[in-house]
């Protein structure tokens, strides 16, 4: 089984990036099923509805969030329908939506999928990410041993710590957040694939997929000045992402390859 999941889609620019390059990316690694990160994908903080259903129309299949889930206020209603979308598992407090989902691939695998947020440099106060993890696993494998984590955290140490932690006990545990792609994918020793940051979807002359020159305005004016508001930039665009093979028996990750595929 061959699982594409795509980096966090930064606003217009990125949607228009996954619509020309995706259909070519799933023939050519010939795509079972494809996962993106969506918290990004309206404006840059948050997914509306008109993104979901415009990134759903571009061929993915499912979505996991991150720290801005709750920022557009109309993504409830895709949680309360119980859509192809889930958020982090372990935030702190009763929050609409699940943190887990299992699906069935057009193939017939079942594959479960688990959203989860780091504490270090984000929120203290959420709960652990760790024994989170444990449970929801436990219940995964009621039903499949074939088990990606999508892990938005900050700390690069908290992510290597959760991969060594679930290695063996799930197929993939995949980086969110930092928007840069790191080169340190790899099968770890009992058969998860990693990798610390997928990377961004969006525009690639930028800072983390916003506007440049905002950016860097921000940093160097005085202290007491008003800054620019962030605008999601534009450009080309870079897609970023995983394919992870995937043995569907055994739910061990057989590899696991780095994309960045620049638009044309």
């Amino acid at each position: 089984m061959n699982i594409l999941f795509i980096g966090d889609i930064m606003g217009r620019s990125g949607r228009d990036g996954v619509f020309e390059l995706l259909p070519e990316i799933k023939e050519e690694y010939n795509i079972d099923y494809t996962i993106a990160n969506g918290e990004n994908a309206s404006g840059g903080l948050g997914m509306n509805t008109n993104g979901y259903e415009e990134l759903c129309r571009a061929g993915i299949d499912f979505f996991t969030m991150g720290n801005h889930t709750y920022s557009k206020k109309d993504v409830i209603k895709l949680f309360n329908a119980g859509e192809n979308i889930i958020r982090p598992a372990n935030l702190i407090g009763e929050n609409p939506g699940e943190g887990m989902a299992i699906i069935n691939t057009p193939k017939g695998a079942k594959l479960a999928i688990i959203n989860l947020i780091g504490r270090i440099y984000m929120n203290e106060d959420n709960r652990s990410p760790f024994f989170e993890a444990d449970k929801l696993i436990e219940k995964a494998k009621e039903k499949t041993n074939n088990i990606i984590i999508d892990f938005h955290a900050e700390a690069t140490s908290e992510k290597e710590a959760l991969g060594y932690y679930l290695d063996g006990k799930v197929s993939a545990v995949l980086g969110t957040h930092t928007h840069i792609q790191t080169a340190d994918e790899r099968i770890l020793p009992n058969g998860t694939a990693y990798i610390t940051d997928v990377g961004r979807t969006g525009v690639r002359h930028s800072v983390l997929g916003l506007d440049k020159d905002v950016s860097i305005a921000r940093f160097i004016l005085p202290p007491g000045e008003k800054r620019p508001p962030f605008n999601v930039a534009r450009g080309q665009v870079q897609l970023c992402g995983v394919v992870i093979k995937i043995n569907e028996e055994t739910g061990k990750a057989e590899d696991i390859k780095r994309l960045c595929v620049l638009q044309k």
